[in-house]
């Protein structure tokens, strides 16, 4: 009871200094304490390999359904991708095979935003996709036609409806689409109160834990090798986002997964212009909670050539015809990196892994990109006042050829199940498929037709249909 005391005593300590200390220390680092030390057990019901939003929601729904489960994450809790994105919570502009989970992943967001105490920043402020021409327009007419059937909120904003919504824009936008009930919420502050929650409700979690290959028997999963020995188990969820297909490359088990850079950044407090979410061709922009706005750099994905980027051409070749300038090649993806030159595709399992060379996938950011997005923002909001970013970041989104993840069990490999591959839409529908992959590994009914998701789609002739680049 002493430790458990403890323990809810150090959450508490730290979901307060995060807010007193509010983006000084992001992003986050191994200079960041470990706060998730678990011991590790020498077996367990699931192994959770990954400590972002999709990790974290599977682990606590496999507790609350009575599992014992460990989650180990390599650096540092939600210190990747989870942490590093805009902040959305949206339905709006969506695969349509998404919708009805990201439905379920915004009611869960309010459980769980109610779990935490209120503590995770959730609020609903709506999106917007601003549109600077027609064509455009007519591509979220589009959009809405196909999703019609959802009964969605969602709606087409005239010209003039448009420039009522934005009172004060220097930018006249031939018009938008809006999501009223669409949400957000600050990852920085989410992911972490998530995993807190947790293990508070029984999830062992150790951070600074590598997992360096899977243990199989038999055929099928009996267990992990981390850098700290073996749990045996027989599932295992892998949730790795960009490391994903590197562990499962080495046990023969190959996806398409690329991952691209993208660029944010936050301002200090500033005066507000819009309570919401919005973006339009070039720039995306959301208030935060403490007044500040996270401004992203809407130009071309950045994807950094390696080995895996040549395998994989011949499954991203519709995209790429689809959307030719979608992506900005850059020549040598650097040192460490999943998809590096040098990342070794082998290793023994009691030598240190690529996992433990790279803890924590920090890329550089595009200063050139988001000083361009700094001065779109000022030119439509002048009154706003100068943007002062007080922190600049990157991240490595996980992608796949059609924009749509893989969330399914693998035939080959009973007791594996993966999810990864999100294509910079997981943070708000991590709740939701973090509930279809405990349920998957319990061989539940997942509550979904999963069929846009699985894994045989890259081998069994079916065409890579991308989903809405909107």
């Amino acid at each position: 009871m002493h430790l458990e005391g403890a323990v809810r005593g150090r959450a508490r300590f730290h979901a307060q200094a995060a807010g007193r200390a509010g983006m000084s220390h992001f992003p986050f680092t191994e200079a960041r304490p470990i706060e998730h030390g678990a011991t590790l057990p020498p077996c367990a019901d699931v192994v959770v390999i990954g400590g972002g939003v999709i990790g974290v929601c599977t682990a606590l729904e496999l507790a609350r359904a009575g599992q014992k489960v460990v989650l180990l994450e390599k650096g540092r809790i939600a210190a990747e991708q989870s942490s590093r994105n805009w902040g959305w919570v949206r339905v709006q502009g969506r695969d349509l095979a998404e919708i009805p989970i990201m439905l379920e992943a915004r009611r869960l967001w309010s459980d769980l935003d109610a779990d935490c105490r209120g503590r995770t920043g959730l609020a609903t402020v709506g999106v917007s996709y601003l549109a600077a021409t027609e064509a455009k327009m007519a591509g979220y007419a589009a959009w809405l036609e196909s999703a019609k059937d959802f009964g969605l909120d969602t709606r087409l904003l005239s010209r003039a409806e448009t420039s009522a919504a934005f009172p004060g824009a220097k930018r006249a936008w031939q018009g938008a689409m809006s999501t009223p009930s669409d949400m957000k919420a600050e990852p920085w502050v989410a992911v972490p109160e998530l995993a807190r929650l947790a293990a508070s409700e029984g999830v062992a979690i150790r951070e600074g834990c590598a997992v360096r290959a899977l243990d199989i028997a038999a055929g099928r999963i009996a267990g992990v090798i981390t850098e700290a020995g073996r749990i045996a188990c027989d599932a295992v969820v892998l949730a790795g986002g960009a490391w994903s297909s590197l562990l499962l490359r080495r046990h023969g088990v190959n996806i398409p997964q690329l991952s691209v850079r993208s660029s944010v950044m936050a301002t200090g407090p500033m005066a507000q212009v819009h309570s919401g979410a919005a973006s339009e061709p070039g720039m995306a922009w959301r208030r935060r909670s403490d007044g500040g706005y996270t401004i992203a750099w809407g130009g071309q994905a950045e994807l950094y050539v390696g080995p895996d980027a040549f395998r994989a051409l011949p499954k991203y070749l519709p995209v790429m015809r689809e959307d030719p300038g979608g992506f900005r090649l850059k020549p040598l993806a650097p040192k460490g990196f999943p998809d590096g030159w040098t990342t070794p595709r082998r290793w023994a399992e009691d030598q240190p892994s690529p996992f433990e060379a790279q803890r924590i996938l920090n890329p550089a950011p595009n200063t050139k990109g988001l000083a361009q997005a700094a001065r779109q923002f000022e030119a439509i909001w002048p009154e706003a006042g100068p943007v002062k970013p007080v922190a600049r970041w990157a991240g490595m989104i996980d992608v796949m050829p059609d924009i749509v993840p893989v969330v399914d069990s693998i035939a080959a490999l009973p007791g594996l199940t993966v999810a990864t591959g999100m294509s910079g839409h997981g943070f708000g529908i991590g709740p939701a498929f973090g509930r279809i992959a405990a349920r998957l590994v319990r061989g539940e009914d997942p509550g979904h037709d999963l069929s846009r998701f699985r894994y045989a789609r890259f081998s069994d002739g079916a065409r890579m249909d991308p989903g809405p680049a909107i």
